[in-house]
This record gives structure tokens, sequence and C-alpha cells, in this order.
């Protein structure tokens, strides 16, 4: 099994791919170790403020040191230049909210698993041409259950994964896989607003624990 393969089967596996961004290095480091002390093996850390590198820096590193297994992923990945930065930084895979050509090129030259946003069935038969397994589906509120309905027989070789609105209840969860996704990533429906002002460890891994609970029942 090559490495991309490797990394959407650990995907596929866990289901969930919890994703998040915040500005303080030690809450950033508290809320991985935390998700991983859950059951978690990847995470997504987004590059959505100044101090995503510095922090995503430090993910790498106390990550090596203590979670060996764990794989991190950078997110919000727009451009050439911050997909190099990140993969010097230690990335495992990219992804992106958009598919954008020069990223691709620059995760393929790299050998990295980028997995791109799309939105409409033109993106997606762009983004498998261009070698892409796993598409993101985003924002995943917008399209919903049906969408991944409608398009699945048309890409039947393509892994998706919806962001952004999947809500962390047995009934939306249920409707993602019966619609045939292979994993939904979770944001601000998991590591809430509360969570982080609270520093609430507690509660973040017992919903972290509920919601793989939820996952694997849907799919027996």
């Amino acid at each position: 099994m090559d490495s991309h393969a490797s990394i959407i089967y650990q995907l596929q596996q866990q289901g969930l791919l919890p994703l998040f961004y915040h500005a303080d290095t030690t809450l950033c480091l508290k809320l991985t170790t935390c998700l991983y002390e859950a059951g978690i093996r990847a995470i997504e850390f987004t590059n959505r403020g100044e101090a995503a590198q510095k922090n995503f820096t430090a993910l790498v590193s106390e990550r090596n040191a203590s979670m060996p297994d764990l794989l991190l992923a950078v997110g919000t990945i727009r451009t050439s230049d911050q997909a190099n930065r990140f993969i010097e930084a230690g990335a495992d895979f990219l992804i992106s909210p958009v598919f954008d050509a020069d990223v691709c090129d620059t995760a393929y030259i790299n050998k990295k698993l980028w997995i791109p946003g799309c939105m409409t069935p033109t993106e997606i038969h762009v983004a498998e041409h261009a070698g892409c397994q796993l598409v993101k589906l985003f924002p995943g509120n917008v399209l919903g259950p049906s969408f991944v309905s409608g398009i699945k027989e048309l890409f039947p070789a393509l892994h998706f994964m919806p962001t952004g609105g999947v809500e962390p209840n047995r009934e939306n969860i249920s409707a993602w896989f019966a619609a045939g996704v292979s994993a939904v990533g979770m944001g601000s429906k998991l590591i809430t607003s509360s969570i982080l002002e609270k520093r609430d460890l507690t509660t973040l891994g017992n919903n972290t624990k509920q919601i793989l609970d939820i996952i694997k029942q849907v799919r027996s």
C-alpha cells in the first residue's frame, strides 16, 4: 500500500477528521493530545491565522515525541507557497477548500497526498483527472447528503469527505455515510467555541469518543 492509499485508508477507518486552528500554541498542543487520547489518529490543523505555521511546527514536534502514529494534515492551503512551507514544516498531507492546479502540482512533486475542496460535478471531474483519490465536499451544509447520493455513481473510484456543517448527531452522520462518504470532517461542531473558551478538554474527549462510536454503529 503506497503512502497516499495508506492515509486514505486511515481516514476511512477513522471516519472522522477533526479540524481546528487556534493562535495559542499551548492550547493547540492540548487539543491535539486530547483528540489523540480519545482515539483520533489523523487531525487537520487549518492555515487560518498568523500563528498557523509556528503552531503547526510545534504540533509536529510533539507528535514526533509522543504520538508517532498520528497523521497531521494542514488545511486551507490555497497557494503553492503555502503548500511548500507546510510540507517543509512536516505536513503528512494537504487539504484545500478549492481545486488549485499549482497546489496540485506542488503536492505531486513532493509526493504528498492532496485533498482538494470541490462543490460541483465539474470540479470533482477535474480533480479526478488530476489524480486526486479523495475529494473534500465543501461546504457540506450547502451540498447535503443527497448531493453525494446524486453524484456517487458518476465517480465510483473516488472517496468523498464532506466538511463544513456536518452535525455531531446520529441522524446527520448516518445520512452522510448512507449516501456513500468515506469520512466526515468536523471543525467548530466538534471543537466548539465553548470548549475553546473554557479549555474544556473533558467534554471534547467525551464528545469525540461519542462521535467515533456513532460512526462505528451507523457503518455496521
